[in-house]
């Protein structure tokens, strides 16, 4: 008889469990083996972290090394001290790795990098809890799907069939033919998720996802740049 493909009770003693000690040890070990083979580390900090271009940034980079996240680790793989640093100078670096951080490890001219990441700020749709960085109306007369933002001519009327979710999202209008209108939000509120789905749904993107450069060090000479001072204070 074919074996039965229900599902089956897999007892937890039997699962395996992520062993986070060698995660961590594996990490430190990288990181160390990271500074004695690429030319450059640069420090950077993600502003409206979204995955899926931070893949992009590792697919990009595919020649270098990466590390995001765990900033505890990776302060103590580069050293907090002079007595415990990797290489000379790096435990300059350490009072920047707080919040969403990264390591990039790379032996490319550095200011191919650096001009990469100034250039590199893909538009998104804004998130719940973030600040509107721009003020957005349903506009009076013909209301196109999307809503004045593109020329009339290049865009299309929107399809009654849509007034159902616009009336659940507390839009106050009765689409005839694709007439009405209604503020959605102004510059600088603090958006809920009621606005950022209809901004989302008229195709309104208004969080840029930047990678600011934060400091680097070079090999060579084991020299710091700190590249976006801001309020840190660290001798370079």
């Amino acid at each position: 008889m074919p074996r039965s493909k229900r599902a089956r009770v897999v007892h937890e003693s039997k699962t395996t469990k992520k062993d986070h000690k060698e995660q961590t040890r594996r990490l430190y070990a990288n990181i160390r083996e990271c500074v004695e083979e690429y030319d450059h580390l640069f420090l950077f900090a993600v502003d409206n972290m979204r995955n899926t271009y931070l893949k992009d940034v590792r697919a990009e980079f595919s020649d270098s090394r990466l590390f995001f996240g765990k900033t505890k680790v990776m302060s103590k793989a580069l050293g907090s001290t002079p007595e415990t640093e990797a290489a000379p100078n790096l435990h300059k670096l350490t009072p920047f790795l707080t919040g969403a951080v990264g390591l990039l490890f790379t032996s490319r001219p550095a200011k191919s990098v650096t001009d990469y990441f100034e250039n590199f700020r893909p538009q998104d749709f804004a998130r719940a809890g973030t600040e509107a960085t721009r003020s957005f109306s349903i506009p009076n007369g013909l209301v196109c799907a999307r809503a004045g933002e593109i020329p009339e001519h290049d865009d299309e009327p929107l399809s009654h069939t849509i007034e159902p979710a616009l009336r659940k999202l507390g839009v106050p209008t009765r689409l005839i033919k694709g007439k009405r209108v209604s503020p959605v939000c102004r510059k600088g509120d603090t958006l809920d998720s009621r606005q950022t789905t209809l901004m989302k749904m008229f195709g309104v993107t208004s969080s840029e996802f930047k990678v600011d450069l934060k400091a680097q060090w070079e090999r060579e000479s084991n020299e710091v740049k700190i590249l976006e001072q801001g309020d840190m204070e660290v001798d370079a």
